[in-house]
């Protein structure tokens, strides 16, 4: 084991399961209806994005401000630019670069310690599951009224 290791000693500052999965539907799902009030059924691809945006909004609100990847998403949300695509790029996976690609992946990863870095990423992994549950949800409940 290196030193870096032997640093997360600290105890998680954020000890409870993550956000509440009942206070996330709910800000999901009112922004899902104001996205789908103020969008145009036309304008796929805008729509798409909207959707996207208010998934990671209502994520990173239920998450609050504790967390230093729902203070950036938030924060990029908040003054988004835009920003013209650009193809990704591959991420190397050598032992020496492997906390630089995590804290690319990270919102707001980019200034933390590694320990710090650990702990952000778990609670980001568990509120990005959470979503894809409660999308799930969704579409399967969508579904099972028919067309």
């Amino acid at each position: 084991m290196d030193s870096k290791s032997s640093a997360c000693s600290s105890p998680n500052p954020n000890p409870t399961l993550g956000p509440s999965k009942l206070m996330l539907a709910f800000r999901f799902l009112r922004a899902l209806s104001l996205v789908r009030r103020t969008t145009p059924a036309s304008s796929r691809t805008c729509r798409g994005r909207r959707i996207e945006r208010a998934a990671y909004a209502s994520m990173a609100y239920t998450a609050g401000a504790s967390r230093a990847w729902s203070r950036a998403v938030l924060r990029r949300l908040h003054h988004r630019a835009r920003r013209r695509a650009v193809a990704p790029r591959r991420l190397s996976t050598t032992a020496g670069n492997r906390a630089e690609a995590l804290r690319r992946l990270v919102p707001g990863g980019g200034g933390m310690d590694y320990c710090t870095l650990l702990e952000e990423t778990a609670d980001y992994i568990k509120c990005l599951s959470m979503q894809v549950e409660l999308m799930q949800g969704i579409v399967d409940s969508a579904s099972s009224y028919g067309p």
